[in-house]
């Protein structure tokens, strides 16, 4: 599977400019990528305003996504802040190529930042199934937690979309090898660049980390659009061999 991490400085709640940056980019994505990655809130950035900024399933950002999606005929990911019954919700979305798309509304909260006073907790962690590949999908401070991220599901790959700051950036690249080999899985980490307007400076590193927690792409530090190839195959082989998964202590996750 051809993947496409998608890296740029996001403009502070700025809905229309962040698309239009990213139209542009979409159009030098590779023509055989099957899947293009986008960080976190790649809409608004980081945003603690959500009233300002957040959308509903039928608005702007999650159309461009069903239309971007069908026009390059690729999946397309990335999480939007989003208002539904009164509620806001940090909402990630995997995109098919039909325009149909399955989501998954952040469970762990950024509380220093205040994000579990504005935005309401999900609890099911998604799991897709996309072209004999399992992508299981998480959001940022998900990362911090290996409970809710353990490959139970015997996934292919561990996808987090961010906005991780520089000052915590050392755990960033510490915790997502922890989490690719712990689960035998590749795992692939979308950062964004650039500061918010919080004074939040951001030095992306975007990477991806296969089973034995090499880089297959180490941490990317500019605005870019980076492309990496993973085989199942030779995971499965890698998987088997050592059978580490299969000695998995088996639990149940409270909600």
């Amino acid at each position: 599977m051809k993947i496409s991490l998608v890296q740029f400085d996001i403009i502070w709640e700025d809905i229309s400019k962040n698309l239009e940056i990213l139209e542009q980019k979409t159009q030098q994505i590779p023509q055989d990528a099957d899947v293009i990655i986008l960080p976190e809130m790649f809409s608004t950035g980081f945003t603690m305003n959500p009233e300002n900024v957040a959308e509903t399933e039928q608005g702007t950002s999650v159309n461009w996504m069903i239309k971007t999606a069908q026009q390059t005929q690729k999946a397309i990911i990335g999480s939007l802040a989003i208002k539904q019954n009164d509620n806001y919700y940090n909402r990630l979305y995997f995109v098919f190529p039909d325009g149909s798309y399955q989501s998954y509304n952040k469970r762990h909260l950024f509380t220093l930042a205040g994000e579990d006073k504005k935005y309401t907790r999900g609890s099911e962690k998604l799991v897709v199934n996309y072209k004999d590949w399992k992508l299981c999908l998480l959001i940022c401070y998900d990362l911090r937690f290996p409970v809710f991220s353990r490959n139970t599901e015997d996934y292919d790959a561990l996808i987090y979309v961010a906005n991780w700051p520089e000052r915590r950036i050392n755990a960033w690249d510490i915790l997502l090898r922890a989490r690719a080999v712990e689960n035998m899985s590749y795992t692939i980490g979308v950062n964004r660049v650039g500061t918010d307007l919080n004074d939040n400076h951001y030095t992306g590193h975007t990477q991806v980390i296969d089973t034995l927690g090499n880089y297959i792409l180490a941490p990317q530090t500019k605005d870019g659009i980076f492309t990496v190839v993973l085989d199942k195959k030779q995971q499965d082989e890698l998987r088997e061999k050592l059978g580490f998964l299969n000695d998995r202590d088996d639990f149940s996750l409270n909600h």
